[in-house]
């Protein structure tokens, strides 16, 4: 079964950090490490497919009928042991990131309802069968369940963000081609530390607010510091392709630089070589031009 093809920013945090002491379920689900991170998609289209079959139909997968969270918002977590990070130091114990569901999507509705034209909002509201007052009302809720003052998890479909390879070592990629595209186990990703990342975060957004003023790759990195400072300082950053991976066949997953690129970029920026950075965008552009053909036709 293939996976969404969705790419991730996670942050997994010291399990004392979700809680002061943290739920009993929740350490045993901790403890128990269950859900792997490759399974992390398929489990979210899963519950967001449960919600809409259910009767009544739920406004928000993971939620219950009369709109309370359901227990998954405790167990649905993936865990990280510190020794599989390259530069992780601090701390001492499992690494967690809640997949926090039901708040994710409740954040995705308000900028839906926010930025959609009236007619298909409209159209939305009808089918759902709620009001806007409830939504308002239910969302809110929702958004109680973090532990956090964010998410512990940014996803974006068919691409990848190029500003959040700055915050990697690009020396550091994960790549297991396992058996195939639809191999479970196959795998692109990054780790490293909170502090490493918000220390790259902020020389290069310094950098392109020079040189591109406060838009456009500046303003994602600009947001994406915001979002990091929210967490524990002994947090762990993992940039992850998700189930892009399952696009590319494996010569090119191999041969992927990416990351190198964007930091290169970075170095070219500072240097004034208008020719590199040209080249580079080019190369770029060609790499991930492919996907957005696909998300077009499809």
């Amino acid at each position: 079964m293939l996976r969404p093809f969705v790419a991730y920013l996670r942050v997994y945090e010291p399990l004392h950090a979700l809680g002061d002491p943290p739920d009993d379920r929740l350490r045993a689900a901790v403890a128990a490490a269950r859900l792997r991170r490759t399974d992390a998609g398929a489990r979210e289209q899963a519950m967001w497919l449960k919600s809409q079959v259910a009767a009544p139909r739920r406004l928000l997968p993971a939620e219950l009928a009369n709109g309370r969270a359901a227990p998954s918002l405790l167990t649905d977590v993936l865990v990280l042991d510190p020794a599989d990070v390259p530069d992780g130091k601090g701390a001492s114990g499992p690494l967690v990131c809640p997949l926090e569901l039901r708040a994710r999507s409740a954040a995705a509705l308000v900028t839906f309802l926010g930025d959609a034209h009236p007619a298909l909002k409209n159209v939305v509201l009808d089918e759902s069968g709620f009001t806007q007052e409830t939504i308002r009302a239910r969302t809110k809720s929702a958004m109680g369940d973090l532990t956090a003052s964010a998410a512990h998890t940014l996803s974006t479909s068919w691409t990848v963000p190029l500003p959040w390879f700055v915050l990697i070592d690009p020396n550091e990629r994960r790549l297991v081609l396992g058996s195939g595209r639809d191999d479970p186990k196959r795998e692109v990703s990054w780790r490293t530390s909170l502090a490493n990342a918000q220390h790259r975060a902020r020389e290069a957004g310094e950098l392109l607010e020079q040189t591109f003023g406060d838009s456009g790759p500046g303003r994602v990195l600009y947001e994406t510091r915001r979002w990091l400072d929210s967490f524990h300082d002994d947090s762990v950053i993992e940039l992850d392709y998700g189930g892009l991976v399952q696009l590319f066949a494996d010569p090119i997953l191999e041969s992927d630089n990416t990351a190198d690129e964007v930091h290169d970029i970075l170095d070219a920026l500072r240097s004034g070589n208008v020719e590199e950075l040209a080249e580079l965008f080019g190369d770029l552009r060609e790499f991930w031009g492919d996907l957005a053909a696909r998300e077009r036709s499809n």
